[in-house]
């Protein structure tokens, strides 16, 4: 029984994680030379419903990741405009703990593996084909290859290239295991129609900040610095987070501290920052060009069902932002687990699951599935931390920080530990 999965973010990981851990052999095909893609520069957890959804997996079984992160937390139960009880990793940490832990488990893990062809019989997927010529068969497999770049659309969609750190022009840009399948998929849309939409966040260097601002990241985790009215600009229905556009966040530059400092904008020009105080000399980490832009996301997104299998195919199955309009590392974990798990459950000729209503993974996973059919929902995004999905959650008054809480409405949907199979 062998599981090849496409993408080394945390979706893919995720997968790897769970085909692994129930005897599967696993091999995970990342297009760069490091695991988490555009979880090397995120760093955010548990805020909002995302504390609900990661406990919600830890108690079905599925948890082994987000306990990993809590180890790498540099800050806990931060808040800013609109999120609390935050967890922040760090960024420069949490890539080489995520690869040793999927060592332990023996996961293939081969890098700058960036898969261009694949080879299908009838409806089932029988290999992939990476640039160099090899052929990597399998029983089943994830897409985890996301949503965002290549470079072609974010020149046309975006402002260019910004030098993220997707790094297309060192390994070539992403390319989409469902599309080589012969698959149509989803395009999302802004709010204005137009196409895809912008990664909502830089990483700027926090050494290139002035010592007092360094001294309030290291301590707080998180500072808000008023911008002056003449130097506003204001990105926020550009960005693809758009749990954060609020008006807190065009009126202020808030950074977060995750090794580096995240600034929670999608682009902000240099020359404008340094105008700010203490930010005479920032920098930006990533993108390198975050003066004039960012990445593009959320193009080709895969047609699937609640079990994440996608539309079409027998054996290959989603996750992450590949899965749909779904934004952020708990989301991408989430649904990683899900697919990895349904992975084996197809090669083992067993049901696969879905998750029920009752449960905020579960009802996420179905209602952005049919939101992602309506014209009015494909221009939205998703997610546990913001926005309309939170909201939801607060409605249906699954929205909780009491773990016990979380724990009896788990194990009275059956679901108590049903991934640690």
């Amino acid at each position: 029984m062998k599981i090849v999965i496409v993408g080394g973010g945390w979706a893919g990981c995720a997968a790897a994680v769970r085909a692994a851990r129930m005897g599967a052999e696993t091999v995970l095909l990342e297009r760069t030379d490091m695991l988490l893609g555009t979880g090397l520069v995120g760093g955010i957890m548990r805020n909002n419903g995302r504390y609900t959804a990661a406990e919600e997996m830890i108690a079905m079984g599925g948890g082994e990741l987000f306990c990993l992160i809590d180890q790498y937390c540099r800050h806990r139960n931060v808040s800013f405009p609109g999120h609390e009880h935050a967890s922040l990793y760090d960024v420069g940490k949490m890539p080489g703990a995520v690869e040793r832990y999927l060592k332990s488990l023996h996961v293939e893990i081969r890098f700058q593996a960036r898969v261009f062809k694949v080879e299908k019989k009838g409806n089932s997927l029988m290999a992939v084909e990476l640039m160099d010529g090899t052929k990597i068969s399998g029983d089943a497999f994830v897409d985890a290859t996301g949503t965002a770049g290549p470079m072609q659309n974010c020149g046309k969609y975006g402002n260019g290239c910004a030098m993220c750190v997707l790094r297309c022009p060192s390994f070539g840009g992403r390319v989409s295991l469902t599309g080589l399948c012969g698959i149509k998929e989803i395009c999302g849309q802004k709010a204005d129609g137009t196409v895809g939409s912008m990664s909502g966040s830089c990483k700027l260097i926090k050494e290139s900040l002035s010592p007092k601002l360094i001294e309030t990241l290291n301590q707080k985790g998180v500072v808000m610095i008023p911008i002056p009215p003449e130097l506003i600009e204001n990105h926020l229905s550009i960005k693809s987070c758009q749990q954060y556009a609020q008006p807190e966040f065009a009126k202020n530059l808030i950074l977060l501290d995750t090794g580096h400092a995240k600034l929670m904008m999608p682009y902000f020009n240099l020359q404008h920052l340094h105008q700010i105080p203490g930010l005479a000399d920032a920098q930006y980490k990533d993108p390198y060009a975050g003066g004039r832009g960012n990445s593009m996301r959320f193009f080709e997104m895969a047609p699937r069902d609640d079990t994440l299998r996608v539309e079409g195919m027998e054996n290959l199955f989603c996750a992450g932002e590949k899965s749909g309009l779904l934004v952020g590392h708990t989301e991408a974990i989430a649904t990683g687990t899900l697919a990895g798990f349904n992975a084996v459950r197809f090669v083992k000729k067993q049901e696969l699951l879905i998750l029920p209503e009752s449960i905020a993974v579960g009802d996420a996973i179905r209602f952005v599935r049919e939101q992602m059919q309506t014209p009015e929902g494909i221009r939205k995004r998703y997610t546990f931390s913001g926005s309309v999905l939170f909201q939801r959650m607060k409605e249906k008054g699954i929205y909780t920080t009491d773990i016990a809480a979380i724990k009896e409405r788990v194990a009275q949907a059956g679901m108590k530990n049903i991934f640690a199979e």
